[in-house]
């Protein structure tokens, strides 16, 4: 049984007979009056303010915006606390009303201590117990259903649905899960292991289309069997009139003490083993006595008390809890130098969505990746790379830019550049969706502005 929640009361603008003028890429089939009816399958959503929820909210909001009809079957807010927020632990099924967006909600389990196995039961709890609210959506007759794995699990759920009412069939992979789970040693090789990946690939394979977050990805897809015709190039994005260079950090710098001249070298996101984030107490520790040097870490994660243990004696090291989304570009703009470590067991299976707000801010950055890789194709043009797991050349390369106010600057302006000309979100969207605009002035599609977060809901 489903319990309807309205969080909103709905938009007085009603869209009437309003078409819309449309030209959208070929692989999506239209029906009827243009308007597409979209369910996107996605266990992060909104109000999650990181990583994938962030991506799937922003992108149901556009499309409702655009003047499509959106579903979305989701859990409740757990990430990246790891906690299901409160209000959302009862009832277990619940149906959110917005402007014009429904949001159905399916439990999950979420285990308090990450491990492999406990890893994949909670995913596959949200794909049990979501499995009869999907194929609920038959009776809607949706056009495009949209599974985006993380959970792979919910894959056939997505697939099936989409079969079943003849909709087009889209997979769009932000991480390979299960490459990442076995590189990074959170699944043991062998048998278990080639089952798994077998059953990717045949998976992978039926979906009509299958996008992914960068190019090597996109290409790891046809490696793995996708027709190349089947794939597609999909970004993550950025909201570059929210993180910029106009913004200041110098409220940030005020409260935690930190001087103008004082080079800030910020790492916000995730504290997570695929970051690699061992490497920057060693690198702290290497450049203590650079009085004008500090490091900020700020996030929350798996890793964070481990940091914190391990930066306590350094007094160059600051850690912060995440903080409110609203201040995401003060806290982005407090830095000078972006910080991105990655593992290298890591590289090319995931690209870190961080990377577009740090772009979108003008800092520059730099990055532990191998030479090759997307991530260090992308960090070249505005900032600098250095090998994973060596903090003698990232230190080195911390004091290279540091010393340089003038490269620092050069970069930063190369970093805006970039993410204005290729992340900005109405670039991707646009491009992947196709334009779509509402034929009459008078009668605007229904406004997709999801409620207003708390303030204590976390940044990037």
């Amino acid at each position: 049984m489903f319990i309807d929640v309205e969080l909103l009361i709905e938009n007085p603008l009603q869209r009437g007979n309003n078409l819309l003028k449309y030209k959208l890429p070929e692989w999506i089939r239209v029906r009827g009056d243009g308007r597409l009816r979209i369910v996107i399958y996605s266990a992060n959503f909104w109000p999650e303010k990181v990583g994938i929820g962030k991506y799937s909210g922003e992108m149901a909001q556009w499309l409702v915006s655009q003047g499509h009809e959106v579903r979305v079957v989701t859990a409740p807010p757990y990430y990246p606390d790891w906690k299901v927020k409160k209000e959302y632990r009862w009832p277990p099924y619940r149906r959110e009303r917005l402007p014009g967006l429904t949001v159905w909600r399916a439990p999950l389990w979420v285990p308090r201590k990450q491990s492999g196995l406990r890893r994949i039961l909670h995913l596959m709890s949200f794909a049990l117990t979501s499995l009869p609210v999907i194929l609920l959506q038959v009776f809607w007759r949706p056009q495009v259903v949209l599974t985006v794995a993380p959970a792979f699990m919910c894959a056939p759920g997505g697939w099936l649905l989409a079969r079943l009412c003849g909709a087009q069939a889209w997979l769009h992979i932000q991480d390979f899960e299960v490459d990442v789970a076995f590189k990074l040693g959170l699944l043991k090789s062998g048998l278990f292991q080639r089952l798994a990946l077998g059953l990717e690939r045949w998976i992978l394979r039926r979906f009509d289309t299958v996008s992914s977050i960068s190019h090597r990805m996109v290409s790891r897809l046809v490696a793995k069997g996708v027709r190349e015709e089947r794939t597609r190039y999909f970004p993550n994005w950025v909201d570059i009139s929210h993180v910029g260079p106009f913004c200041s950090g110098a409220r940030y710098r005020q409260e935690l003490d930190v001087s103008e001249e004082t080079v800030v070298v910020l790492y916000s996101g995730t504290l997570g083993a695929k970051q690699g984030l061992q490497i920057i107490p060693e690198v702290a520790n290497l450049l203590a006595a650079r009085r004008d040097i500090v490091f900020i870490i700020c996030g929350d994660g798996a890793l964070k008390s481990d940091l914190e243990s391990r930066t306590r004696e350094l007094s160059n090291v600051r850690v912060l809890p995440l903080q409110p989304f609203e201040r995401l570009g003060e806290l982005l703009a407090l830095a000078d130098i972006h910080l991105l470590p990655q593992s290298s067991d890591a590289a090319d299976l995931v690209l870190p969505s961080k990377l577009t707000g740090m772009l979108a801010s003008g800092r520059p950055v730099l990055s532990t990746c191998a030479p090759g890789t997307e991530l260090a194709t992308m960090v070249s043009h505005c900032g600098m790379i250095t090998a994973p797991g060596n903090p003698e050349h990232l230190a080195s390369a911390v004091v290279t830019l540091a010393d340089d106010r003038g490269l620092m600057v050069q970069l930063g302006r190369r970093a805006r550049a970039l993410a204005e000309e290729h992340l900005a979100r109405d670039v991707v969207l646009s491009r992947v969706f196709g334009s779509v605009r509402v034929g009459s002035a008078t009668k605007p599609a229904q406004d997709s502005t999801l409620p207003a977060a708390s303030a204590k809901e976390p940044a990037v």
